[in-house]
């Protein structure tokens, strides 16, 4: 934790059954060969802790699974510290549309004030968060500001 205020993650451990990174995902091996890397191991995320307010977990596209970071957040800082998330939640697309009913289920144990779907969250995903956590999902766009904090 930088100065008490900023944490930068280590690997995401993958906890849940249902998140199992990206299938077609592929990095270098030792010899110089393309090989599968589904699970994108160097993905990390940043929390910042808002006084007054709890921690924010920012995700760039959870390739982890937004479960498994907010799992990692919470063992690192108690899920009674958890304020928010903001960021993709990697949910669009046919591939990942299975995923929207467990995820958000899950998003649901952490008693987030504040969840900003972004980019790759998907409009479905996006809906579904609407319809089970209302005025709590404000979705994230292009040019806003988000003020978390006096």
């Amino acid at each position: 934790m930088l100065d008490g205020t900023v944490l930068v993650s280590g690997e995401i451990p993958r906890v849940t059954g249902y998140e199992h990174g990206l299938p077609k995902q592929v990095c270098r091996d030792e010899q110089g060969n393309w090989v599968p890397d589904p699970l994108v191991l160097d993905e990390r995320y940043l929390c910042v802790d808002v006084k007054d307010h709890g921690i924010v977990v920012f995700s760039a596209c959870s390739h982890a699974g937004i479960v498994n970071v907010l799992t990692d957040a919470a063992e690192t800082f108690g899920t009674e510290n958890l304020y928010a998330v903001m960021g993709g939640l990697h949910l669009s697309g046919p591939g990942h549309e299975p995923l929207i009913e467990p995820t958000v289920a899950d998003i649901g144990r952490f008693g987030l004030q504040r969840i900003v779907p972004g980019h790759c969250t998907g409009w479905r995903a996006t809906h579904a968060l609407v319809n089970a956590f209302g005025d709590t999902v404000i979705p994230e766009a292009v040019g806003q500001t988000h003020r978390f904090g006096a």
